[in-house]
């Protein structure tokens, strides 16, 4: 993703699928410390992928930014350590 951060993702509550407003990113899986390898994924110019790890279907969402994902719980945040 040129010029910016790339988003991750994950799937902790299980969700069929994932709309999110961008097409390419990180799934994670679950959340850590269940998570599995973060990889890159890149959807191209098709509209969805499977994350070969998790299964987890993501869509992308041209109505949704970047940063915004459904389930909105979907969307993972770094924590940062102090």
């Amino acid at each position: 993703m040129a010029g910016g951060a790339v988003p991750k993702f994950s799937n902790q509550a299980g969700a069929r699928e994932i709309a999110i407003g961008v097409k390419e990113f990180t799934c994670i899986g679950a959340n850590p410390p269940f998570d599995h390898p973060h990889i890159y994924l890149d959807m191209g110019s098709e509209a969805e992928i499977v994350c070969p790890y998790c299964s987890t279907l993501y869509r992308f969402d041209a109505g949704l930014k970047p940063g915004e994902s459904r389930p909105a719980s979907a969307l993972w945040h770094e924590k940062l350590s102090a």
